[in-house]
């Protein structure tokens, strides 16, 4: 299958020199090319003609998994026809195991993993080996291990009408492929018998396979029909055939299980001896018995919680190999004939760069006290420079390159400047610190009698929260302002809310520390005010300032205004690129004939409203039975899972935070 993008829109502004210089830039063997894109100017759109051009497979990778939910749904609208696949954190709760041991305290790993993303994740892991019209949006867990790429690809069981099978050698590979027999609680990853048929339901898929027999006599059955059908809806289509893939993601049965459990007890013994010649018989005991037990549950069920920890045995590799990961997927069955696309790729990019070193020092802990083997080190996300050896043909997005993007492209910059809208950045005032108090209250008044909104940047968290109170205080005002305040400490879920609240006209005025946030889509609000604006340091450097600045250039009448007494380096360099873009976009528009109109876009549903049932239910666990706190995590639980079903994972956040707070009553 081809790909084809199916939209109603034609490439529009300078899409289309976008499109055909990354495209040319591909064909030339170029290996890294930055798509400058401002705000608004479609990059998306750029990306989805870009892969119909080249009809190259493609893997997305989003800094944040709700932004790239974002993406997914994008896609999937753009390339109906085509494999567009989900890989993300499969977790709606996820704490690391871990050893802190200046109080002796040991964290087993906790996960509470969502049973949607899963299968989204499986999904696309099968995708890859059943069709080669792939695009899957992921976020940073595509660069941990999840297994070889050859074993899982080989690990499947093929039907077709006419094939003999024993129905106990049958029931035996279900097993194998990690699938659970199960007659009552029938979901995916399990399967069960019904007289001469066996209904499969594969861990990826919403449909089920039904398998129909005929016996034979002597133990053999004759497979006369695969078929489909809808779990609920109970319409049913015939198959040709059907290939089942395993339903977890690590696979272990192709290796000789009496090798690795040989090296993994020859290394366990070492690891004792170490311990006891150091008299730490503690330790000693403790990485003995765990291994132990670890050992046992593999011997008996083929698999055991933390199995990715002796990946370095399964996949037979050597100690330090970097680990499989989706990245290795996209190279196993393409080669290097794939596109990567890196998006807010100065987020994305560190993001990437700093999985590794975590990840490590986490685990020398507990390798150090016993608590796990040395070859839990190379069950590890990949290193930078694995990832880009891999990698090969790379592209960044960004409104704001970073200087690695830019050093690593060679210069090979391409600039989306022009928004199909005809917007331009907004133009920016630069005003003394002095009087900038009743300075910002006489904007801010200007933009509420027009029913816009203001932005407020400050420095600091007193800072935001003091000159919110001085702003919502009728006496310093003259009339009320509705204002409010946004920053670190504010919950996940009600940040979401807050800006959902300013667009809806709760609010006139968001007053934050940091609101650069990449994604953050305010097309009402007017005025964006930089306090400090020039001031060094990450939150006023050049890409930071002019990813806030950004935050106005989806309005008509969109203005910035810098109060400062002094420019730095990085001030001044944005207000030069910001500057130099609305010269050319504004030479765009003259020369067309544009006139730049506002975004239009629609609110989306409000999460405030399914909250709400929450708070209704939601009481003083404090007062409740131990048996009732039990229950109300049961329900809340279920609350958090029906939020991350619906890919509304900060609203998933909240809920397992107030969890965490009932599970530490005594």
């Amino acid at each position: 299958m081809k790909f084809k993008l199916k939209s109603n829109y034609k490439p529009a502004g300078d899409q289309g020199q976008a499109i055909e210089s990354l495209v040319s830039g591909l064909k030339k063997g170029e290996k890294n090319q930055v798509l400058l894109g401002v705000t608004g100017s479609g990059k998306t759109f750029t990306v989805a003609n870009i892969i119909e051009k080249t009809q190259l497979p493609t893997l997305i990778i989003s800094h944040n998994k709700t932004l790239g939910a974002q993406l997914y749904q994008e896609f999937k609208q753009y390339f109906p026809e085509n494999g567009v696949g989900y890989f993300v954190s499969y977790y709606d709760y996820y704490q690391p195991e871990a050893y802190m041991p200046s109080s002796d305290t040991y964290i087993a790993k906790e996960v509470d993993i969502n049973d949607l993303i899963d299968k989204l994740r499986l999904e696309a892991s099968s995708n890859m080996f059943s069709r080669k019209d792939n695009i899957i949006v992921a976020s940073v867990s595509c660069i941990y291990n999840i297994g070889d790429p050859t074993e899982y690809g080989s690990y499947v069981i093929e039907f077709k009408s006419g094939q003999i099978w024993e129905r106990k050698v049958l029931l035996e590979r279900l097993v194998d492929l990690y699938y659970a027999r199960s007659e009552v609680d029938f979901k995916r990853g399990t399967f069960r018998v019904r007289g001469e048929m066996v209904e499969i339901w594969p861990a990826y898929k919403d449909t089920i396979v039904v398998l129909e027999f005929r016996d034979l006599g002597e133990g053999k059955e004759e497979l006369l029909r695969v078929s489909e059908r809808d779990m609920y809806k109970g319409k049913e289509n015939p198959l040709s055939g059907f290939l089942l893939y395993p339903a977890k993601q690590y696979v272990s049965g192709g290796r000789n299980h009496k090798e690795v459990f040989a090296k993994i007890k020859k290394d366990l013994s070492e690891r004792v001896k170490l311990y006891e010649s150091q008299g730490r018989l503690l330790e000693a005991n403790r990485i003995e018995q765990r291994v132990g037990y670890d050992l046992e549950m593999l011997s008996e069920m083929g698999y055991v919680n933390g199995i990715e920890n002796y990946s370095i045995y399964f996949d037979n590799r050597k100690v330090g190999d970097p680990p499989y990961t989706l990245v290795d997927y996209f190279n196993h069955v393409y080669g290097d004939q794939w596109l990567c696309v890196i998006d807010e790729s100065h987020v994305t990019i560190p993001q990437i760069g700093g999985m590794h070193k975590g990840d490590r020092a986490r685990k020398e802990t507990l390798i150090d006290f016993g608590f796990r083997l040395p070859a839990s080190f190379d069950n590890r996300p990949l290193r930078f420079d694995e990832f880009e050896e891999r990698a090969k043909n790379r592209l960044y997005l960004s409104a704001t390159p970073a200087d690695w993007e830019i050093e690593k492209s060679k210069g090979r910059i391409i600039e989306q400047l022009i928004r199909p809208t005809g917007l331009i950045d907004p133009p920016i005032s630069v005003r003394p610190s002095h009087g900038q108090i009743p300075d910002l209250l006489s904007e801010i008044k200007k933009r509420k009698k027009k029913k816009e909104r203001v932005l407020v940047n400050t420095l600091t968290k007193r800072m935001a929260e003091d000159l919110s109170s001085f702003l919502a205080d009728e006496k310093n005002t003259g009339e009320k302002i509705k204002v409010t305040y946004l920053h670190a400490d504010v919950d996940t879920l009600e940040r979401t809310e807050i800006l959902e609240g300013l667009r809806r006209g709760d609010y006139d005025v968001l007053v934050g520390i940091n609101l650069l946030r990449e994604g953050l889509d305010l097309p009402e609000v007017s005025l964006v005010a930089i306090l400090d604006a020039g001031m060094a340091g990450f939150l006023r450097s050049r890409s930071s300032l002019i990813q806030i600045m950004g935050r106005a250039a989806r309005h008509v009448d969109g203005e910035v205004i810098l109060y400062t007494d002094g420019r730095s380096k990085g001030l001044q360099e944005a207000i030069g690129e910001v500057e130099r873009r609305r010269e050319i976009q504004t030479a765009y528009n003259r020369k067309h004939g544009i006139t730049p109109e506002s975004i239009k876009k629609a609110l989306r549903p409000k999460l405030i409203e399914k909250e709400e049932v929450i708070k209704e239910e939601k009481v003083d666990a404090k007062e409740l039975t131990p048996e009732g706190r039990k229950k109300y995590v049961s329900k809340l639980r279920k609350k958090m899972r029906e939020a991350a079903n619906d890919l509304e994972f900060e609203k998933a956040a909240k809920i397992r935070d107030e969890i965490q707070k009932v599970l530490k009553i005594r």
